[in-house]
């Protein structure tokens, strides 16, 4: 029984610069604390347990209790809501929809439970957006008419695939292990899904980077579900209040740690853009127009009619 144990494993596979690594030391630190040292983490970060879906299905299984990661959709479909383009575009939607008691939350802990989950609670990593290798001149920013003939790294998963081809780009699915070699060698022109820690890490095979944040990247904070429902009350608390206060750690810190890393970006170099108004507004149009309806179709009609009273976009 995983509930007798004093100390419990929680794993992730981030870098300990990710934002993911303080939120979890100040869990761990709080735990102790509330607990009296009767309830410890045992902390693997960096992948050490296995990469992030890996770490997903064994949490879901009961092998790791706890863990952080992106939403794996690799078993059920219903998760790719957590990738889909403009539920939000800015701090302020992002916290009221994903963070501590936000809507989005509350739908993906409804779709998580299904899977044996239960959602500790949301990290934000920022937005996601496109980066152009270095080398390439143009700077896409009217889709679809400025995207042609630009070869669009995305994620191999079908949203990806289906966004950029929609704003007009020739969409290239690649592993993110391959993506910094594709980027060098000049196999793909940009990146999409790109949030500025991963554009930092790839500066020097990068020359512009455009702000389409057209994706907000959450990290899920995942417990396995008999595992906390087998603590005692007394022990879930502590787990709760611990939790809560490293996750607002996350969010207050998560905003600060964007503009940092826009502003390291942008002093190393790198060209940082925004689109207009109206090329956003354009952008936003295809989006609402061609893959919130797909979506429909993957995920059902009654998932998606929440998501789209949450984020306040009609059909």
């Amino acid at each position: 029984n995983l509930a007798a144990a004093d100390d419990f494993i929680l794993a992730h596979a981030f870098v300990t610069d990710h934002i993911v690594h303080p939120v979890s030391l100040k869990f761990a630190e709080r735990l102790a604390e509330l607990s009296g040292g009767q309830l410890t983490v045992d902390y693997h970060p960096g992948g050490d347990l296995g990469d992030y879906i890996q770490q997903f299905e064994q949490t879901m299984q009961g092998g790791i209790p706890m863990t952080m990661a992106g939403l794996a959709t690799d078993f059920d479909a219903r998760p790719n809501v957590g990738y889909l383009a403009y539920v939000v575009d800015n701090w302020g939607s992002a916290r009221r929809l994903y963070g501590p008691g936000g809507p989005m939350a509350a739908i993906l802990d409804g779709v998580l439970a299904d899977l044996d989950l239960k959602l500790i609670g949301t990290i934000p990593g920022g937005f996601g957006s496109i980066a152009v290798r270095k080398g390439v001149d143009a700077r896409p920013r009217a889709f679809p008419e400025e995207a042609a003939g630009f070869k669009m790294r995305v994620p191999p998963f079908e949203i990806g695939v289906r966004r950029f081809e929609a704003w007009g780009f020739a969409a290239v699915p690649v592993p993110y292990a391959e993506l910094y070699t594709a980027l060098q060698l000049g196999t793909v022109d940009g990146r999409s899904f790109g949030p500025p820690q991963e554009i930092w890490e790839m500066r020097d095979a990068l020359g512009a980077y455009i702000l389409t944040r057209d994706y907000f990247d959450v990290a899920f904070w995942v417990a396995n579900r008999a595992w906390y429902d087998g603590l005692s009350d007394e022990q879930r608390g502590w787990v709760d209040a611990a939790a809560a206060e490293a996750t607002t750690l996350g969010w207050d810190e998560g905003q600060k740690r964007e503009e940092a890393e826009l502003q390291q970006i942008a002093g190393y170099g790198i060209e940082v853009l925004e689109l207009t108004p109206e090329q956003l507004e354009k952008a936003k149009a295809i989006v609402y127009e061609k893959e919130w309806p797909w979506m429909e179709t993957v995920v059902g009609a009654e998932l998606m009619g929440k998501v789209r009273e949450a984020a306040g976009v009609k059909p």
